[in-house]
């Protein structure tokens, strides 16, 4: 049987719906003034030339190709088959085009170039804790492994040479990973480092702490870092799992111990969950780690407030 994309008008009326209820959402919740006011500074004027796209179609564009996961040509392709989409970027075919593929791809270029991502994901921590959602004083550090294309079969005749192969178990994977400080107590996500895959868990681990940590916690591949902790966060203690089995026996307490501690860890898996199942971002989509470590800032910063959007949404009710 032929196979086809399935595109944004091929999908059922039930995921349509839930996809408005969705940007409905969104638009409540999302602090608009505060990130259209990072990006105005850079944003290019009304001159002679042609006149550019309203700021704040170009941001819902963007935010919309990361919660559906669309490509440059993808998301022209979807203002054109879905008017629930049009509505929440404030398009209106009959006064002016949706930006077409060209347009989105110098925006997210813009948004990259200045490193916007990053203060995106400041922007709204800083509006959550205003909300009375804070960054308290534990921290989950953990890392994800984001899949690349393998295959040579492009253009260049290569795979991107900043993606590396590594082994997780007896399996192989190919890509980047994504390493994350995550607030033990809200769940969400304020630091964010990116390397290739082949890179040990442990080098990057100072880098995502903020420093005012009393606990620290973290699988077994952060064992033996206590030292590494205290240096970032000289007040924490370090929760990361111990080794349980050894040559002539199994130490039971530390065993008990890491059990109580996962279940604080598992948070964060709550964190990847979103990231790879509801977002899609399983995959790059771009070469390079720099494009890539943009789009994971920009989607931590939705994540955080789509994990509070209930609370957020009763505030501004």
């Amino acid at each position: 049987m032929a196979m086809r994309q399935q595109t944004f008008a091929s999908q059922s009326s039930f995921e349509k719906y839930g996809r408005e209820l969705f940007l409905d959402e969104m638009e409540v919740v999302v602090p608009w003034v505060e990130l259209q006011a990072l990006v105005e500074p850079h944003y290019p004027k009304a001159c002679n030339g042609r006149r550019p796209v309203g700021l704040g179609i170009m941001l819902r564009t963007y935010f919309m190709q990361q919660w559906f996961n669309l490509s440059d040509p993808g998301v022209e392709e979807a203002f054109h088959e879905s008017f629930t989409l049009r509505r929440f970027a404030g398009v209106d075919l009959g006064v002016a085009p949706a930006p077409d593929e060209t347009t989105v791809l110098c925006f997210r270029h813009l948004l990259e170039k200045h490193d916007l991502g990053g203060a995106m994901l400041d922007a709204v921590n800083l509006h959550l804790a205003a909300k009375g959602i804070r960054i308290e004083t534990g921290t989950i550090v953990d890392v994800t492994i984001i899949h690349a294309p393998s295959s040579t079969k492009n253009e260049k005749k290569e795979r991107d040479p900043a993606m590396r192969q590594t082994r997780k178990g007896k399996q192989w994977y190919f890509g980047l990973k994504a390493h994350v400080g995550v607030d033990a107590k809200e769940g969400h996500r304020h630091s964010v480092a990116t390397s290739a895959a082949n890179v040990s868990d442990v080098p990057m681990l100072p880098d995502l702490l903020h420093g005012e940590e009393r606990k620290v916690w973290g699988d077994g591949g952060y064992q033996g870092q206590t030292k590494a902790i205290r240096q970032a966060a000289p007040k924490a203690q370090d929760m990361t799992c111990k080794r349980t089995r050894f040559k002539n026996y199994v130490d039971e307490a530390a065993k008990k111990k890491n059990t109580t501690k996962s279940k604080v860890r598992a948070k964060v898996e709550h964190v990847f969950r979103i990231l790879k199942r509801v977002f899609g971002f399983d995959k790059v989509r771009y070469r390079g780690i720099a494009k890539n470590h943009h789009r994971l800032c920009t989607n931590f910063a939705l994540i955080n407030l789509y994990l509070h959007r209930k609370h957020l949404a009763g505030l501004a009710a």
